[in-house]
């Protein structure tokens, strides 16, 4: 086995999006291909509903999946399918936009903690312009495996120590995990060789091949098939893996495409309300 080092650090940077909401980003800027296949993340974590009551009123994706996760709060999904749901501590969504959802996402709360993620995953060329499709699980759905040692590994995708998530994706095969460790604690994850491999440190600190990720930080992973993952202080982290598309990326806003012609397709249909047309 090969243990796979951080060949790359990216910040999370604060910003806004949707109603005023603020965020905190993770995004290769410029370069949408560097994480190939995730696009970015985004961490809400507020305890002043200001940061958040705006909420993302509807607006539109085409070509890619919104990976939603909730720590705390709750955030109630709506779209133009009719479909509802409200998303409690602990559940996952996964939607597929494909061709085109148009969607709001509002926090079901006035006060309080609001505290989750959404990860962008990119979709191949020959799905981008596929049927919407939601994949949505309570937190008593997503498993979590004990550490021998303290700690443990909730499963949302993909696979550890026998633990299966009940999320299902073949086309970039993910793996995404919610990793709690005690300080001084650690833990191997494996990992596909040919997969992207990412962790993002959102409390305390941990070390991987003998560098430091701190709180706030994600951490593009070299080559191997293991990764190891100590603990500098109780801390808790995502690991997200894939299978890269190495396939053009064309991206404006909402849309994320594979050329720039279809991108102003993408901006046509939505002007002219053809965007979710089957």
């Amino acid at each position: 086995m090969s243990n796979r080092q951080i060949i790359r650090t990216l910040a999370a940077q604060a910003t806004s999006d949707g109603d005023g909401v603020k965020i905190r980003r993770v995004a290769a800027s410029g370069n949408l291909g560097l994480l190939d296949p995730f696009l970015l993340l985004d961490e809400i974590a507020s305890d002043e509903a200001a940061d958040y009551i705006g909420g993302f009123p509807p607006h539109p994706h085409r070509g890619f999946e919104t990976i939603t996760y909730m720590l705390e709060g709750q955030m109630r999904h709506t779209d133009h399918m009719g479909n509802e749901g409200l998303l409690k501590p602990g559940g996952v969504q996964w939607m597929t936009a494909g061709r085109g959802v148009i969607h709001a996402e509002m926090p079901e709360q006035t006060e309080g903690r609001l505290h989750g993620f959404q990860i962008w995953l990119n979709l191949p060329a020959s799905h981008k312009m596929t049927a919407p499709r939601y994949q949505e699980f309570g937190p008593q759905k997503l498993p979590t495996a004990q550490l021998a040692r303290g700690g443990s590994v909730r499963v949302v995708c993909g696979e550890f120590a026998g633990t299966a998530g009940p999320v299902e994706n073949e086309l970039t095969k993910p793996t995404y995990l919610d990793i709690t460790l005690p300080a001084e604690q650690a833990v191997e994850v494996p990992v596909t060789t040919d997969h992207t491999a990412l962790v993002y440190c959102f409390q305390g600190a941990v070390n991987i091949g003998g560098k430091a990720l701190q709180q706030g930080q994600l951490a593009q992973l070299g080559e191997g098939d293991t990764v190891a993952i100590s603990a500098n202080s109780d801390a808790r982290l995502l690991f997200l893996a894939g299978k890269p598309l190495k396939e053009p990326i064309a991206n404006y806003g909402p849309f994320v495409m594979n050329t720039r012609e279809e991108i102003e397709q993408a901006i046509s249909d939505y002007r002219n309300g053809t965007l979710t047309d089957t």
